[in-house]
C-alpha cells in the first residue's frame, strides 16, 4: 500500500511543469530542458529485447517523420543500460530494417521513472509500465497515458492526441469524441447568461449549432 501511495504522490499532473532531468541515453547525455521550445513525447517501455516493446520501437522509428512534421521530439526510456539499448536498437536496424532515430534514456537508477510515476508495483516493481507524457514547448504536461506491460500502444492514437493538443493550443478550441484533423472542432461553452444569449445566435455567425453549450466550427 505504501509503495502504491508513493507512486500516486509522485505522479505528475496535467497543467504542471514536467519534472526536469538529466540522463544518459543512446545519443549521449541529454536533459529535458534542452528541448524547451518544442513539443516532447516522453514514453517508457518495460524492457529491451522483448516482443511488444520491439514492435513499438520499430513502429515509432518507421513513423518518426510524422512526429517530426508536427515538431515533436520523441524520447524513449527504460531501466536498461546504454549498452543494452545500443545492442537492441542495432538489432532492430539490422534485422528489421528500422534504425531508431531518437534517444532512448538509460534509467538504471530509476530516477526519471520515479519522477514520472512510471513504476507501478501492482504491475511490476522492476520495469516501467508503458507511460506516455505529452509536454508542450513551455515544458508543461498537456496529456498523459498509461498502458500495462501486455498492451502495445497505438501510434495513430498518439498522433491524434498530439494533433488535438496542438489544435486546441493554437485556436483556443476543444476537440470532440473521435476527432481527427479536418473535422469540426468545439468552441468553448458559454460561461455567463449573456454568453448563452449570444450562443443562441451562433447560426448567424456560421457555427454549427446543436445546443447552447455545444457548438462546432470548421477551422
Amino acid at each position: 500500500m505504501q509503495a502504491q501511495e508513493a507512486v500516486t504522490a509522485s505522479l505528475p499532473r496535467i497543467g504542471q511543469p514536467a519534472p526536469d532531468f538529466e540522463a544518459k541515453s543512446t545519443f549521449g547525455p541529454i536533459g529535458l530542458s534542452q528541448y524547451r521550445g518544442k513539443w516532447v513525447m516522453l514514453f517508457s517501455h518495460p524492457a529491451d529485447f522483448t516482443p511488444v516493446c520491439t514492435t513499438e520501437i520499430t513502429e515509432f522509428a518507421r513513423r518518426y517523420n510524422e512526429f517530426e512534421q508536427r515538431g515533436v521530439q520523441l524520447l524513449g526510456l527504460s531501466v536498461d543500460s546504454v549498452p543494452a539499448h545500443l545492442a537492441w536498437t542495432r538489432d532492430i536496424a539490422q534485422r528489421l530494417g528500422r534504425p531508431v532515430p531518437f534517444p532512448i534514456i538509460a534509467d538504471l537508477d530509476m530516477k526519471v521513472s520515479q519522477l514520472y510515476g512510471m513504476i507501478h508495483p501492482g504491475e511490476s516493481e522492476t520495469a516501467t509500465v508503458r507511460a506516455v507524457f505529452f509536454i508542450d514547448p513551455e515544458g508543461i504536461i498537456r496529456a498523459l497515458l498509461y498502458y500495462p506491460l501486455s498492451l502495445g500502444r497505438s501510434v495513430d492514437e498518439l498522433l491524434r492526441v498530439i494533433d488535438g493538443l496542438q489544435t486546441a493550443a493554437k485556436h483556443q478550441v476543444a476537440t470532440p469524441v473521435d476527432w481527427t484533423p479536418g473535422q469540426p472542432v468545439v468552441v468553448p461553452a458559454p460561461a455567463t447568461a449573456g454568453e448563452i444569449l449570444e450562443a443562441e445566435e451562433a447560426k448567424a455567425r456560421g457555427l454549427q449549432y446543436e445546443t447552447w453549450y455545444l457548438r462546432r466550427r470548421t477551422l
